[in-house]
């Protein structure tokens, strides 16, 4: 280790001892919310801009005394402290001030995927017990066709919240803006009544089966994920920009973007979506010196074309999760990044990493109990000793990440019972021990010099649950709208590596039924793109004589995800979807040779 190191690392430690005091977990009953925060950084820094977006800028006197007429307007609609309300509307001023609103009140948000429609959007808003649903002008088509549904019948209101001002509020729902505007801007006290134990928000996650789940968060872990971005990880103040492009219903964006703005006083660049092509022009605009990231972002902005001067700005560090190695060094030299704090870390997980030191091509340390078990990939499950008892893995050995459950590392799971126990591994190490299984896999790198704490780079996802477009995808959930197609008897779903694109693309082995000679590919297509969002339709399918099972008739994977769609190991019929089309096709030797080049572009 060099003598640059060992400062570098030594030059982190006040950081490292303030975010340990700050995230000390307090006890729940300790009266504070992120709403708090926020109102208290307008308290401060009233006048200094907190969001920019499309054009606009809202500081922090505005952005709370909107927050406090959307109370207004809330009480008057009838809506009390412990109430829920679903909320789908997209990256924009108005869901940070409704977040904010709802906060102050003391009703849980359950934010929903703005990519949803259908059953998927149905069954997002009915499992939370909501009592209204804020929707964004921008989706009003997407709940225009599930309103009529059973499973939403007894809605209190649907609450529209102007966007561009091409659709005016249908006759179904009521003006939130309008019904606000003559509220008072005044901070209400039921803001202090709050405490770190109340549900702050529900964030949804595919989880390994089925639908998705609805993952409990409360204040106090909310404040303690900002708190480890703000002093952690951006070492940010009121005088910082944060660049925010990730979807705010996701913990990425909400926690680790918004959440150390609300703490500091530093402002936000919003928007929608990521724009390759605008990002520097964007960051040195608006002075960004901080950028939140999926590993998927960063390999978009290494394909632009690039310039003598793309070092020349204003970004000094950035946070976010699934910056692999191999575009880790080249991303940092090209940007003149100086600061990577790379995490680890779930919206219902009770186990966080953060590498606070800058180490290059790791998720950083951990300070939470927690522990590496051996897994076997291919039969899908963890390996035991005699005695029943889980087994550590070998220094630098890659294992199953579990978090161990205690009063202070609390896994406050879903709002489902049973799926909260399914998270839960038992007898652990112990009879009676409880820990979180993370469902992922870690192991161990040498790093240097770091204060004698263990440094980790994440593997892969295990089991049922696959990364693909910065989303997680349920292979059962995926699995379950492909055999409703006519002609599919069963299928296998899995995630498979494409080269040159971040996470696992989906892939389906069909076995067609007995009737069907060959598969309907149009049709297929169709029912597909009707069923799935853009990210959970597979990529890449395969057509089976027949499906290999375990003796529990549980579908075996490991031999499939090896193959893949490799031409030169796979006989049976292979298809793709190619990035742009909407339509399954053959797969031929001409585009496999593209997709094994990295240059498929996906």
């Amino acid at each position: 280790m060099s003598i640059k190191d060992i400062v570098a690392t030594l030059a982190e430690v006040p950081s490292l001892m303030r975010l340990t005091k700050e995230a000390k977990p307090r006890p729940l009953s300790t009266k504070d919310c992120f709403a708090a925060r926020a109102e208290a950084t307008a308290g401060r820094f009233g006048e200094r801009t907190a969001l920019i977006f499309e054009g606009q800028t809202c500081t922090w006197r505005e952005l709370n005394e909107r927050a406090n007429r959307y109370v207004g307007a809330f009480k008057e609609l009838g809506l009390v402290r412990g109430d829920v309300v679903s909320i789908i509307m997209e990256n924009r001023i108005e869901f940070v001030v409704t977040i904010v609103a709802l906060n102050k009140l003391g009703v849980t948000a359950a934010l929903i995927n703005t990519n949803l429609t259908g059953q998927p959007l149905i069954h997002c808003i009915s499992i939370t017990g909501s009592r209204m649903c804020i929707f964004g002008e921008e989706l009003t088509a997407a709940l225009d066709n599930v309103k009529a549904d059973p499973a939403l019948e007894g809605f209190d209101n649907y609450l529209f919240v102007p966007d561009a001002g091409l659709d005016s509020c249908p006759t179904w729902a009521s003006d939130l803006e309008k019904d606000a505007a003559d509220k008072d801007i005044g901070n209400p006290p039921d803001t202090g009544k709050s405490t770190l134990g109340d549900i702050a928000l529900y964030i949804f996650t595919s989880g390994t089966t089925g639908l998705p789940k609805a993952s409990v968060l409360s204040n106090r872990r909310y404040l303690q994920a900002a708190a480890m971005s703000a002093i952690g990880s951006l070492q940010c103040d009121e005088n910082d920009c944060i660049y925010l492009c990730l979807p705010l219903y996701h913990g990425t964006g909400l926690f680790i973007g918004l959440g150390p703005a609300f703490l500091t006083g530093a402002s936000v660049f919003i928007r929608r979506k990521f724009s390759a092509s605008n990002f520097l022009s964007e960051i040195r605009a608006n002075n960004v010196t901080c950028f939140v990231y999926i590993g998927e972002l960063c390999r978009y902005l290494l394909n632009t074309p690039r310039q003598k001067d793309d070092a020349k700005n204003p970004l000094r560090t950035m946070t976010g999760n699934g910056l692999r190695p191999d575009v880790w060094h080249e991303f940092k030299q090209r940007f003149g990044i100086q600061r990577v704090a790379e995490f680890y870390g779930a919206s219902e997980g009770n186990v966080v990493f953060i590498n606070m030191f800058n180490k290059d091509c790791t998720i950083g340390a951990t300070g939470i109990p927690h522990a590496l078990v051996k897994y076997d990939i291919d039969a899908d499950e963890i390996l035991r000793d005699n005695k029943g008892y889980c087994i550590k893995v070998a220094k630098g050995e890659p294992g199953l990440l579990l978090g161990e459950i205690t009063e202070n590392t609390a896994f406050e799971g879903y709002t489902n019972s049973e799926d909260t126990e399914k998270k839960i591994l038992r007898d652990v190490f112990k009879k009676g021990d409880a820990w979180f299984n993370t469902g992922d896999l870690l192991k161990t790198v040498d790093v240097g010099f770091a204060l004698g704490l263990p440094h980790y780079q994440f593997v892969d996802r295990v089991g049922d649950t696959y990364r693909w477009k910065s989303e997680n995808v349920s292979t059962n959930e995926v699995g379950e709208s492909i055999n409703n197609h006519s002609q599919v008897a069963f299928c296998n779903v899995y995630g498979v590596d494409v080269p040159g694109a971040e996470g696992r693309a989906g892939m389906a082995s069909i076995m067609l039924t007995e009737d069907a000679d060959k598969l309907d590919l149009d049709s297929f297509s169709a029912h597909v793109n009707a069923q799935l969002p853009k990210y959970a339709r597979p990529v890449f399918l395969r057509i089976l004589s027949e499906i290999d099972t375990t003796g529990t008739f549980k579908m075996v994977k490991g031999e499939l995800r090896k193959q893949a769609y490799d031409l030169e190991q796979v006989s049976d019929p292979l298809f793709v979807m190619k990035p742009g089309s909407s339509n399954y096709e053959p797969l031929d030797s001409e585009f496999f040779a593209i997709i094994r080049a990295g240059e498929a572009g996906y």
